[in-house]
């Protein structure tokens, strides 16, 4: 199954899934891409990967950069390469190993950071900081205050510049019975900033 097209948004339902894993929502996806501002060649580390579809559509967008993709558990990491064979991207590494250990072993300095889970956060936070390129780009999910406020006060400690913070508010239209309504995703909070130096 190819994604035809060059913009990124794959439906949902072209993942394969677990049960109990997290997939981020196609909508999110995109306001998540668009922080990173990929290049074609871009180096791109995706921490708490999950399902993989951060994965996947940085690999589509940068066919001469190099995604790697780290996840803790064995079956989730299958579940990435699954996806990625999918899709038919074959410039995704899958790493097994727990966030922030597991860092210090990865290759290829990232220009661009994507971080979907992992705790404790702000440890995560400072050892990519220490492999992050200057202007390199650091994007966070946060679907807790708590984890809001640990990314933000991560982020001022590290001095990353150009934060910029977003919530998403998206709703999708659901047919239920013979009626079509409206159903809320889950709101998360997007954040991202550049190493300037």
């Amino acid at each position: 199954m190819r994604w035809p097209y060059v913009t990124p948004g794959i439906p949902d339902d072209w993942f394969e899934r677990l049960p109990g894993i997290p997939l981020s929502k196609r909508e999110v996806r995109l306001l998540m891409i668009s922080a990173l501002r990929l290049q074609p060649d871009s180096v791109v580390w995706d921490i708490g990967a999950g399902t993989g579809t951060i994965p996947v559509e940085t690999g589509l967008l940068c066919p001469q950069g190099k995604i790697i993709a780290v996840e803790r558990d064995e079956d989730v990491a299958a579940l990435i390469r699954r996806n990625c064979d999918r899709f038919e991207v074959s410039n995704v590494e899958v790493f097994e190993g727990s966030a922030p250990e597991c860092l210090q072993d990865l290759p290829h300095r990232p220009q661009r950071v994507c971080i979907e889970g992992g705790r404790p956060i702000k440890d995560i936070l400072k050892v990519v900081w220490q492999h992050l390129v200057p202007q390199g780009r650091i994007v966070a999910t946060a679907s807790s205050l708590e984890n809001l406020y640990a990314i933000s006060e991560g982020f001022a400690e590290l001095q990353l510049r150009n934060i910029e913070v977003v919530q998403s508010s998206i709703n999708r239209l659901e047919k239920r019975g013979i009626y079509q309504t409206f159903a809320a995703v889950n709101p998360i909070f997007i954040l991202s900033g550049e190493k300037l130096d």
